[in-house]
């Protein structure tokens, strides 16, 4: 018999509200240097994933005053970050 290896592209998906009880477990875990990330959403489908500031600063190539500075929300090439009921 035949063993098919999953794809390496999979990921765990844990669902919003568990995301959200994880967070204070998650930090301890980044501040003893772990970088696996949280992914959440609903079902399979990943929609958001929360990470070290070290990787995050790894990642952004944008700065503000010599500091990765993620969400710049003035700048009009990066789509907005509010909701369109709110914008």
């Amino acid at each position: 018999m035949e063993y098919d290896e999953p794809p390496y592209d999979r990921v765990w998906v844990i669902d919003t509200c568990t995301a959200a009880e994880l967070l204070p477990h998650m930090l301890i875990r980044f501040r003893l240097g772990y970088p696996d990330p949280l992914i959440f959403g609903d079902g399979d489908q990943a929609e958001g994933a929360i990470v070290p500031i070290e990787l995050l600063r790894a990642l952004d190539t944008r700065t503000f005053d010599g500091a990765p500075h993620p969400a710049r929300l003035s700048d009009p090439s990066l789509p907005s970050t509010r909701p369109a009921n709110l914008a």
